[in-house]
Protein backbone atom coordinates (compact mmCIF):
# COMPACT_ATOMS: atom_id res chain seq x y z
CA UNK A 1 0.00 0.00 0.00
CA UNK A 2 2.65 2.24 0.86
CA UNK A 3 4.16 2.25 -2.78
CA UNK A 4 0.95 3.10 -3.91
CA UNK A 5 0.62 6.80 -1.93
CA UNK A 6 5.12 7.27 -2.17
CA UNK A 7 5.88 10.80 -4.04
CA UNK A 8 2.04 11.78 -3.90
CA UNK A 9 1.03 15.51 -2.60
CA UNK A 10 -1.67 15.85 0.37
CA UNK A 11 -4.27 17.00 -2.04
CA UNK A 12 -2.91 13.56 -5.10
CA UNK A 13 -2.94 11.67 -1.47
CA UNK A 14 -6.69 12.58 -0.62
CA UNK A 15 -7.56 12.17 -4.09
CA UNK A 16 -6.27 8.28 -4.38
CA UNK A 17 -7.87 7.44 -0.83
CA UNK A 18 -10.95 8.58 -1.16
CA UNK A 19 -13.97 5.98 -0.32
CA UNK A 20 -17.10 5.70 -1.91
CA UNK A 21 -19.47 8.62 -3.08
CA UNK A 22 -18.91 11.33 -6.15
CA UNK A 23 -15.64 12.68 -6.50
CA UNK A 24 -14.69 15.75 -8.53
CA UNK A 25 -10.54 16.20 -8.75
CA UNK A 26 -9.98 19.32 -11.20
CA UNK A 27 -6.81 19.02 -12.11
CA UNK A 28 -4.87 21.61 -13.78
CA UNK A 29 -2.46 21.13 -16.56
CA UNK A 30 0.77 19.71 -15.39
CA UNK A 31 -1.16 18.24 -11.96
CA UNK A 32 -0.19 14.58 -12.64
CA UNK A 33 -4.02 13.90 -12.83
CA UNK A 34 -2.90 10.49 -15.19
CA UNK A 35 -0.99 9.16 -12.30
CA UNK A 36 -3.95 9.79 -10.00
CA UNK A 37 -6.11 8.53 -11.89
CA UNK A 38 -4.38 4.65 -11.74
CA UNK A 39 -3.09 5.55 -8.09
CA UNK A 40 -6.67 5.37 -7.21
CA UNK A 41 -7.57 1.99 -8.98
CA UNK A 42 -4.70 0.52 -7.76
CA UNK A 43 -5.28 1.35 -4.36
CA UNK A 44 -9.37 0.64 -4.85
CA UNK A 45 -8.19 -2.85 -5.92
CA UNK A 46 -5.83 -3.22 -2.50
CA UNK A 47 -7.73 -1.48 0.18
CA UNK A 48 -11.07 -2.16 -0.41
CA UNK A 49 -10.28 -5.84 -1.38
CA UNK A 50 -12.51 -5.09 -4.93
CA UNK A 51 -12.26 -7.66 -8.26
CA UNK A 52 -10.70 -5.56 -10.98
CA UNK A 53 -13.66 -6.66 -13.00
CA UNK A 54 -15.78 -4.18 -10.79
CA UNK A 55 -13.81 -1.10 -12.04
CA UNK A 56 -14.73 0.86 -15.46
CA UNK A 57 -12.45 3.42 -16.61
CA UNK A 58 -12.98 5.72 -19.69
CA UNK A 59 -10.33 7.72 -21.30
CA UNK A 60 -10.57 9.99 -23.75
CA UNK A 61 -8.13 8.44 -26.28
CA UNK A 62 -6.43 5.50 -27.30
CA UNK A 63 -3.23 6.52 -26.65
CA UNK A 64 -4.55 7.47 -22.95
CA UNK A 65 -6.03 4.13 -22.75
CA UNK A 66 -2.17 2.54 -23.47
CA UNK A 67 -0.75 4.77 -21.16
CA UNK A 68 -3.15 4.22 -18.59
CA UNK A 69 -2.82 0.34 -19.45
CA UNK A 70 0.94 0.39 -18.71
CA UNK A 71 1.20 1.95 -15.48
CA UNK A 72 -1.63 -0.40 -14.34
CA UNK A 73 -0.03 -3.21 -15.25
CA UNK A 74 3.32 -2.17 -13.31
CA UNK A 75 1.37 -1.28 -9.74
CA UNK A 76 -0.78 -4.64 -10.76
CA UNK A 77 0.31 -6.67 -12.92
CA UNK A 78 -1.62 -9.12 -14.33
CA UNK A 79 -4.75 -8.29 -12.72
CA UNK A 80 -4.85 -4.82 -14.21
CA UNK A 81 -6.08 -7.01 -17.19
CA UNK A 82 -8.89 -7.83 -16.24
CA UNK A 83 -10.47 -3.97 -15.57
CA UNK A 84 -12.65 -2.54 -17.93
CA UNK A 85 -10.56 0.45 -19.28
CA UNK A 86 -10.76 1.87 -22.59
CA UNK A 87 -12.46 4.72 -24.40
CA UNK A 88 -16.14 5.70 -24.53
CA UNK A 89 -16.73 3.76 -27.96
CA UNK A 90 -14.45 1.02 -26.97
CA UNK A 91 -16.32 0.13 -23.71
CA UNK A 92 -19.78 0.83 -25.40
CA UNK A 93 -18.29 -1.77 -28.38
CA UNK A 94 -17.80 -4.88 -25.62
CA UNK A 95 -21.58 -4.12 -24.24
CA UNK A 96 -23.04 -4.07 -27.81
CA UNK A 97 -20.84 -7.36 -28.44
CA UNK A 98 -23.04 -8.82 -25.25
CA UNK A 99 -25.66 -7.12 -26.00
CA UNK A 100 -26.65 -6.70 -29.91
CA UNK A 101 -29.63 -9.17 -29.98
CA UNK A 102 -31.31 -6.73 -26.89
CA UNK A 103 -30.55 -3.84 -29.32
CA UNK A 104 -32.02 -5.07 -32.28
CA UNK A 105 -28.65 -6.07 -33.90
CA UNK A 106 -27.10 -9.19 -34.93
CA UNK A 107 -23.91 -10.55 -33.52
CA UNK A 108 -20.77 -9.37 -35.94
CA UNK A 109 -22.05 -6.15 -36.54
CA UNK A 110 -19.80 -3.69 -38.28
CA UNK A 111 -18.60 -0.46 -37.34
CA UNK A 112 -18.43 2.35 -40.11
CA UNK A 113 -15.64 4.99 -40.54
CA UNK A 114 -16.25 8.17 -42.05
CA UNK A 115 -15.18 7.06 -45.70
CA UNK A 116 -18.35 3.76 -44.79
CA UNK A 117 -20.78 6.98 -43.54
CA UNK A 118 -20.23 9.13 -46.62
CA UNK A 119 -21.08 6.02 -48.76
CA UNK A 120 -24.33 5.52 -47.17
CA UNK A 121 -25.33 8.74 -47.23
CA UNK A 122 -24.30 9.44 -50.83
CA UNK A 123 -26.87 6.24 -51.61
CA UNK A 124 -29.58 7.78 -49.30
CA UNK A 125 -29.40 11.35 -51.06
CA UNK A 126 -29.69 9.71 -54.17
CA UNK A 127 -32.91 7.49 -52.95
CA UNK A 128 -33.90 10.55 -51.55
CA UNK A 129 -33.42 12.68 -55.02
CA UNK A 130 -31.70 15.73 -52.79
CA UNK A 131 -28.64 17.14 -54.87
CA UNK A 132 -25.23 16.74 -52.88
CA UNK A 133 -24.39 20.23 -54.03
CA UNK A 134 -27.82 21.62 -51.49
CA UNK A 135 -27.04 18.45 -48.93
CA UNK A 136 -23.19 18.65 -48.75
CA UNK A 137 -23.02 14.81 -47.71
CA UNK A 138 -20.26 15.81 -45.02
CA UNK A 139 -22.09 18.58 -43.42
CA UNK A 140 -24.72 16.00 -43.54
CA UNK A 141 -23.29 13.80 -41.83
CA UNK A 142 -21.80 16.19 -38.92
CA UNK A 143 -25.79 17.32 -38.48
CA UNK A 144 -26.60 14.04 -37.76
CA UNK A 145 -23.49 13.39 -35.82
CA UNK A 146 -24.79 16.30 -33.57
CA UNK A 147 -28.03 15.06 -33.31
CA UNK A 148 -26.61 11.57 -32.23
CA UNK A 149 -24.04 13.45 -29.72
CA UNK A 150 -27.32 15.00 -28.06
CA UNK A 151 -29.66 11.82 -28.35
CA UNK A 152 -31.89 13.21 -30.58
CA UNK A 153 -32.75 10.17 -32.81
CA UNK A 154 -34.12 10.58 -36.43
CA UNK A 155 -37.49 10.54 -35.19
CA UNK A 156 -36.90 13.19 -32.63
CA UNK A 157 -35.24 15.41 -35.36
CA UNK A 158 -38.17 15.03 -37.16
CA UNK A 159 -40.61 16.24 -35.04
CA UNK A 160 -38.59 19.06 -34.37
CA UNK A 161 -38.11 20.37 -37.85
CA UNK A 162 -39.80 23.37 -38.90
CA UNK A 163 -38.78 24.12 -42.16
CA UNK A 164 -38.58 22.46 -45.35
CA UNK A 165 -34.63 22.15 -45.37
CA UNK A 166 -35.19 20.62 -42.40
CA UNK A 167 -37.47 18.03 -42.69
CA UNK A 168 -35.49 16.86 -46.02
CA UNK A 169 -32.57 16.62 -43.26
CA UNK A 170 -34.81 14.78 -40.91
CA UNK A 171 -35.93 12.30 -44.39
CA UNK A 172 -31.80 12.01 -44.73
CA UNK A 173 -30.89 11.46 -41.23
CA UNK A 174 -33.89 8.37 -41.31
CA UNK A 175 -32.93 6.92 -44.47
CA UNK A 176 -29.23 7.00 -43.44
CA UNK A 177 -29.97 5.21 -40.20
CA UNK A 178 -32.31 3.03 -41.46
CA UNK A 179 -29.52 1.62 -44.18
CA UNK A 180 -27.28 1.28 -41.49
CA UNK A 181 -29.60 -1.12 -39.62
CA UNK A 182 -30.18 -3.14 -42.81
CA UNK A 183 -26.45 -3.21 -42.98
CA UNK A 184 -26.09 -4.80 -39.40
CA UNK A 185 -23.75 -2.07 -39.15
CA UNK A 186 -22.98 1.11 -36.42
CA UNK A 187 -21.31 4.35 -36.95
CA UNK A 188 -19.16 5.94 -34.01
CA UNK A 189 -22.03 8.11 -33.12
CA UNK A 190 -24.65 5.12 -32.70
CA UNK A 191 -21.85 2.97 -30.42
CA UNK A 192 -22.65 5.64 -27.26
CA UNK A 193 -26.24 5.98 -28.41
CA UNK A 194 -27.66 2.59 -29.16
CA UNK A 195 -26.20 2.42 -25.45
CA UNK A 196 -27.52 4.96 -23.40
CA UNK A 197 -30.91 4.03 -25.14
CA UNK A 198 -30.41 0.30 -24.21
CA UNK A 199 -29.42 1.41 -20.59
CA UNK A 200 -32.04 3.94 -20.04
CA UNK A 201 -35.27 1.67 -21.87
CA UNK A 202 -34.14 -1.67 -20.74
CA UNK A 203 -33.94 -2.09 -16.58
CA UNK A 204 -32.15 -5.70 -16.89
CA UNK A 205 -29.62 -4.16 -19.00
CA UNK A 206 -29.27 -0.88 -17.18
CA UNK A 207 -28.95 -3.48 -13.43
CA UNK A 208 -26.54 -5.90 -14.70
CA UNK A 209 -24.00 -3.40 -15.75
CA UNK A 210 -24.97 -0.44 -13.23
CA UNK A 211 -24.46 -3.44 -10.59
CA UNK A 212 -21.51 -4.99 -11.72
CA UNK A 213 -19.38 -1.53 -11.89
CA UNK A 214 -18.61 -0.60 -8.34
CA UNK A 215 -16.53 2.17 -8.98
CA UNK A 216 -16.13 4.44 -12.81
CA UNK A 217 -13.88 6.85 -13.13
CA UNK A 218 -13.46 9.06 -16.60
CA UNK A 219 -10.60 11.18 -17.51
CA UNK A 220 -10.57 14.32 -19.27
CA UNK A 221 -13.99 14.87 -17.89
CA UNK A 222 -14.34 18.52 -19.30
CA UNK A 223 -14.46 17.41 -22.82
CA UNK A 224 -17.57 15.04 -22.38
CA UNK A 225 -20.58 15.44 -24.45
CA UNK A 226 -24.81 14.90 -23.60
CA UNK A 227 -24.41 11.39 -24.65
CA UNK A 228 -20.93 10.18 -22.71
CA UNK A 229 -22.69 12.01 -19.41
CA UNK A 230 -26.17 10.08 -19.76
CA UNK A 231 -23.85 6.79 -20.29
CA UNK A 232 -21.64 7.69 -16.95
CA UNK A 233 -24.75 8.73 -15.22
CA UNK A 234 -26.08 5.25 -16.41
CA UNK A 235 -23.43 3.06 -15.40
CA UNK A 236 -22.88 4.78 -12.07
CA UNK A 237 -27.05 5.02 -10.91
CA UNK A 238 -26.57 2.05 -8.73
CA UNK A 239 -23.14 2.68 -6.57
CA UNK A 240 -22.91 6.44 -7.53
CA UNK A 241 -18.99 6.13 -7.28
CA UNK A 242 -17.87 8.43 -9.64
CA UNK A 243 -14.58 9.84 -10.05
CA UNK A 244 -14.30 12.61 -12.51
CA UNK A 245 -11.07 14.25 -13.29
CA UNK A 246 -10.96 17.34 -15.52
CA UNK A 247 -9.85 20.67 -15.99
CA UNK A 248 -12.83 23.34 -17.42
CA UNK A 249 -9.56 25.46 -18.78
CA UNK A 250 -8.84 22.97 -20.67
CA UNK A 251 -11.97 22.29 -22.58
CA UNK A 252 -11.43 23.03 -26.73
CA UNK A 253 -13.51 20.26 -28.27
CA UNK A 254 -16.99 22.18 -27.91
CA UNK A 255 -17.02 22.21 -31.89
CA UNK A 256 -17.37 18.50 -31.62
CA UNK A 257 -19.82 18.77 -29.19
CA UNK A 258 -17.91 18.57 -26.14
CA UNK A 259 -20.87 20.23 -23.29
CA UNK A 260 -18.48 22.24 -20.17
CA UNK A 261 -21.41 22.29 -18.32
CA UNK A 262 -20.74 18.57 -17.36
CA UNK A 263 -17.97 19.59 -15.83
CA UNK A 264 -19.07 23.29 -14.39
CA UNK A 265 -22.63 21.14 -13.13
CA UNK A 266 -21.06 18.46 -11.26
CA UNK A 267 -22.16 19.34 -7.79
CA UNK A 268 -26.03 19.91 -9.12
CA UNK A 269 -25.19 15.78 -11.05
CA UNK A 270 -24.04 14.54 -7.91
CA UNK A 271 -25.27 17.11 -4.95
CA UNK A 272 -23.06 14.82 -2.34
CA UNK A 273 -19.64 14.99 -4.49
CA UNK A 274 -15.81 15.75 -3.11
CA UNK A 275 -13.74 18.26 -5.10
CA UNK A 276 -10.46 18.42 -4.77
CA UNK A 277 -8.20 21.04 -6.92
CA UNK A 278 -5.01 19.95 -7.85
CA UNK A 279 -3.63 23.39 -8.50
CA UNK A 280 0.09 21.99 -8.13
CA UNK A 281 2.11 21.83 -11.44
CA UNK A 282 5.54 19.82 -12.13
CA UNK A 283 5.60 20.50 -15.71
CA UNK A 284 6.33 24.10 -16.26
CA UNK A 285 8.27 27.10 -14.85
CA UNK A 286 7.28 29.75 -12.98
CA UNK A 287 7.33 32.27 -16.02
CA UNK A 288 5.28 30.14 -17.86
CA UNK A 289 2.62 29.65 -15.21
CA UNK A 290 2.24 33.45 -14.69
CA UNK A 291 0.89 34.22 -17.99
CA UNK A 292 -1.65 30.96 -18.08
CA UNK A 293 -3.15 32.15 -14.78
CA UNK A 294 -3.46 35.61 -16.33
CA UNK A 295 -4.86 34.82 -19.70
CA UNK A 296 -7.42 31.82 -18.38
CA UNK A 297 -8.44 34.02 -16.06
CA UNK A 298 -11.01 35.90 -18.00
CA UNK A 299 -12.18 32.69 -18.81
CA UNK A 300 -16.03 33.45 -18.02
CA UNK A 301 -17.31 30.14 -17.39
CA UNK A 302 -14.64 28.53 -14.65
CA UNK A 303 -14.25 27.36 -11.78
CA UNK A 304 -11.59 29.35 -10.04
CA UNK A 305 -7.98 27.66 -9.35
CA UNK A 306 -4.31 29.17 -9.59
CA UNK A 307 -1.87 26.81 -10.85
CA UNK A 308 2.16 27.14 -9.15
CA UNK A 309 5.24 24.77 -9.00
CA UNK A 310 8.12 24.76 -6.83
CA UNK A 311 9.90 24.23 -10.40
CA UNK A 312 12.31 27.48 -11.10
CA UNK A 313 11.26 30.81 -13.04
CA UNK A 314 12.68 29.94 -16.48
CA UNK A 315 12.82 32.47 -19.11
CA UNK A 316 10.76 34.33 -19.74
CA UNK A 317 8.04 34.28 -22.15
CA UNK A 318 8.14 35.76 -25.96
CA UNK A 319 4.98 36.90 -27.42
CA UNK A 320 4.89 37.39 -30.77
CA UNK A 321 2.05 39.32 -33.41
CA UNK A 322 2.05 38.19 -36.43
CA UNK A 323 0.12 39.96 -39.40
CA UNK A 324 -0.67 36.30 -40.87
CA UNK A 325 0.51 32.97 -41.31
CA UNK A 326 3.01 33.78 -44.00
CA UNK A 327 4.23 36.45 -41.12
CA UNK A 328 3.77 33.98 -38.44
CA UNK A 329 5.97 31.30 -40.47
CA UNK A 330 8.91 33.64 -41.59
CA UNK A 331 9.39 34.36 -37.17
CA UNK A 332 9.71 30.64 -36.71
CA UNK A 333 12.55 29.85 -38.82
CA UNK A 334 14.15 33.18 -37.95
CA UNK A 335 14.09 32.42 -34.58
CA UNK A 336 15.63 28.89 -35.60
CA UNK A 337 18.09 29.96 -38.17
CA UNK A 338 19.10 32.51 -35.59
CA UNK A 339 19.51 29.68 -32.44
CA UNK A 340 21.41 27.30 -34.97
CA UNK A 341 24.03 30.05 -36.08
CA UNK A 342 25.10 31.14 -33.14
CA UNK A 343 25.91 27.31 -31.72
CA UNK A 344 22.87 27.57 -28.96
CA UNK A 345 20.87 24.41 -30.97
CA UNK A 346 20.85 22.18 -33.13
CA UNK A 347 18.41 21.31 -36.06
CA UNK A 348 16.59 18.15 -33.75
CA UNK A 349 16.04 20.64 -30.79
CA UNK A 350 13.22 22.26 -32.41
CA UNK A 351 9.42 21.01 -32.58
CA UNK A 352 7.19 23.24 -34.49
CA UNK A 353 3.59 22.54 -32.88
CA UNK A 354 0.44 23.79 -34.73
CA UNK A 355 -3.53 23.69 -33.77
CA UNK A 356 -4.75 22.17 -37.31
CA UNK A 357 -3.34 20.75 -40.07
CA UNK A 358 -4.21 23.76 -42.47
CA UNK A 359 -1.10 25.75 -40.54
CA UNK A 360 1.08 23.03 -42.12
CA UNK A 361 1.68 24.58 -45.58
CA UNK A 362 2.46 27.68 -44.59
CA UNK A 363 5.32 26.71 -42.08
CA UNK A 364 6.67 24.36 -44.17
CA UNK A 365 6.95 26.44 -47.34
CA UNK A 366 8.84 28.79 -45.25
CA UNK A 367 11.19 25.76 -43.80
CA UNK A 368 11.42 23.96 -47.38
CA UNK A 369 12.32 27.74 -48.66
CA UNK A 370 14.74 28.34 -46.10
CA UNK A 371 16.06 25.25 -46.94
CA UNK A 372 15.30 24.19 -43.46
CA UNK A 373 15.69 20.30 -42.74
CA UNK A 374 12.51 18.56 -41.26
CA UNK A 375 10.28 15.86 -40.46
CA UNK A 376 6.23 16.11 -40.72
CA UNK A 377 5.05 13.89 -38.19
CA UNK A 378 1.62 12.01 -38.78
CA UNK A 379 0.32 11.70 -41.94
CA UNK A 380 -2.67 9.14 -43.16
CA UNK A 381 -3.35 6.72 -39.99
CA UNK A 382 -2.34 3.23 -40.66
CA UNK A 383 -5.77 1.89 -40.60
CA UNK A 384 -6.92 4.75 -43.26
CA UNK A 385 -4.41 3.40 -45.98
CA UNK A 386 -5.95 2.08 -48.93
CA UNK A 387 -4.37 -1.49 -48.85
CA UNK A 388 -5.48 -1.93 -44.97
CA UNK A 389 -9.02 -1.05 -45.85
CA UNK A 390 -9.32 -3.41 -48.45
CA UNK A 391 -7.95 -6.53 -46.48
CA UNK A 392 -10.43 -4.97 -43.30
CA UNK A 393 -13.20 -5.23 -45.99
CA UNK A 394 -12.89 -9.39 -46.48
CA UNK A 395 -12.29 -9.43 -43.17
CA UNK A 396 -15.38 -7.89 -41.98
CA UNK A 397 -17.21 -9.72 -44.64
CA UNK A 398 -16.56 -12.91 -43.39
CA UNK A 399 -18.79 -11.48 -39.69
CA UNK A 400 -21.02 -9.70 -41.42
CA UNK A 401 -22.20 -10.97 -44.51
CA UNK A 402 -25.10 -7.70 -44.99
CA UNK A 403 -22.25 -5.47 -44.92
CA UNK A 404 -22.40 -4.50 -48.63
CA UNK A 405 -20.23 -1.22 -47.91
CA UNK A 406 -17.52 -4.10 -47.29
CA UNK A 407 -19.00 -5.77 -50.24
CA UNK A 408 -18.40 -3.24 -52.52
CA UNK A 409 -15.17 -2.52 -51.43
CA UNK A 410 -13.94 -6.19 -51.54
CA UNK A 411 -15.38 -6.92 -55.40
CA UNK A 412 -13.48 -3.63 -56.46
CA UNK A 413 -10.23 -4.47 -54.97
CA UNK A 414 -8.49 -6.33 -57.06
CA UNK A 415 -10.45 -4.81 -59.77
CA UNK A 416 -12.68 -7.15 -61.44
CA UNK A 417 -14.15 -5.48 -64.19
CA UNK A 418 -17.44 -5.38 -62.03
CA UNK A 419 -19.26 -2.35 -62.81
CA UNK A 420 -21.35 -0.05 -60.21
CA UNK A 421 -24.59 -0.51 -62.38
CA UNK A 422 -23.79 -4.56 -61.77
CA UNK A 423 -22.99 -4.63 -58.32
CA UNK A 424 -26.34 -2.32 -58.00
CA UNK A 425 -28.32 -4.65 -59.46
CA UNK A 426 -26.84 -7.45 -57.53
CA UNK A 427 -27.55 -5.84 -54.19
CA UNK A 428 -30.92 -5.28 -55.02
CA UNK A 429 -32.11 -8.76 -55.56
CA UNK A 430 -30.44 -9.82 -52.41
CA UNK A 431 -32.47 -7.32 -51.28
CA UNK A 432 -35.64 -8.24 -52.57
CA UNK A 433 -35.11 -12.00 -52.41
CA UNK A 434 -34.71 -11.61 -48.80
CA UNK A 435 -30.86 -13.16 -48.91
CA UNK A 436 -27.18 -11.53 -47.66
CA UNK A 437 -25.72 -10.52 -50.63
CA UNK A 438 -22.57 -12.58 -49.66
CA UNK A 439 -24.05 -16.20 -49.09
Amino acid sequence: MHDILRGLNDIQRQAVTHGDGPLLILAGAGSGKTRVLTHRIAHLLRAGDLPPHRILAFTFTNKAAGEMASRLEALLGAASRELWAGTFHSICVRILRREAATAGYRTGFSIYDRDDQLSVLKRALRESALSEKEFEPRLMLGRISRAKDRLVSAEEFRAQAVSPHERSVATLYEKYQRSLHELNAFDFDDLIAVVVRLLERDEEVRAKYAGRFQHVLVDEYQDTNHAQYRLLRALASEHRNVTAVGDDDQSIYAFRGADISNILSFEQSFPEATILHMEQNYRSTKAILEVANAVVKNNARRKPKTLWTENGAGRPVEFVLAADEAAEAAEIVRTIRREVSAGKRNWKDYVVLYRTNAQSRAIEEALRNALLPYRLVGGVYFYQRREVRDLLAYLRLLVNPSDEESLRRAIAAPRRGVGEVSVTRLLEFARTSGIAPVA
